[in-house]
């Protein structure tokens, strides 16, 4: 049985629903209100391109890795470039409406020097869509991430760079609570084999294989489980309000 990255979600696989559906719920957000020259960092899986691509004149997407063959449409007005950020080479300062930076800020190391590149590279009025996991709901150490963010901390982080912004956050309804409530206890006995406590001490890259196996397992023992559950959440089970320590992700608009 082949075993994926936990971090790249699929859109094909049931198993990953939930989460693609909440990942989803930023894109048909933000569709709502981009428009002119919009960047992305951090294409991933590439499932956006075709709900953002539509509402702007240029869409920019940028990742260290490639999507997969397909994803991205070929001419129009879609271009991939591969590279690392920060910084973002070859970006001029000033020419983007928007940028959409979703669940990727927990990857980069020089996290504040990304979001001032980000500001750099915004017009006046120009805005920042950002999401990122809420260190209060996370139910184990993610090896992946360099670290995670509770509200305040991440009102910081953006605080530094924009002096105008919206902290909402991304929540479910009682389905999707069912499901996380399902994971939480799963996950927790899972944790019970764990007695050395060796999740919260060795180093991210020992842990990253043995992450990936068993929360792989996990998603695909939930689904198994409950099927008609895990395959029914959509991304009208998901919604933005205020942020506080109850949501999933935060969701933060920023004005510069």
């Amino acid at each position: 049985m082949a075993i994926q990255s936990a971090e790249r979600v699929s859109q094909t696989d049931a198993s990953d629903n939930y989460v693609f559906q909440r990942s989803m719920l930023a894109y048909c957000k933000a569709a709502e209100i981009v428009h002119g020259n919009v960047l992305e960092i951090g294409t991933g899986s590439g499932y956006g391109v075709s709900v953002i691509a539509p509402h702007a004149d240029r869409f920019t997407t940028i990742d260290k890795t490639p999507p997969p063959a397909g994803i991205l449409p070929e001419g129009g007005n879609v271009e991939f470039c591969r590279m690392k950020a920060p910084p973002l080479k070859g970006i001029q300062s000033g020419c983007m409406d928007f940028v959409l930076c979703f669940q990727v800020i927990e990857h980069i190391r020089d996290d504040f020097g990304t979001i001032n590149e980000i500001r750099r590279v915004l017009r006046p009025g120009g805005k920042l869509i950002i999401t990122t996991p809420n260190k209060e709901m996370s139910l184990t150490r993610n090896p992946w991430h360099l670290r995670e963010y509770t509200v305040d901390e991440f009102k910081g982080l953006i605080g530094c760079y924009f002096d105008d912004y919206e902290p909402l956050g991304i929540y479910g309804n009682g389905k999707v609570m069912q499901y996380y409530e399902n994971n939480r206890q799963s996950v927790e006995r899972i944790m019970k084999f764990d007695i050395l406590k060796l999740q919260q001490h060795l180093p991210r890259w020992m842990l990253r294989l043995p992450y990936d196996i068993m929360n792989r397992l996990n998603r695909r023992k939930l689904l198994k489980a409950d099927h008609e559950l895990t395959s029914s959440i959509c991304t009208s089970d998901y919604f933005l309000k205020k942020a506080d320590d109850k949501c999933f992700d935060m969701f933060f608009v920023a004005t510069k």
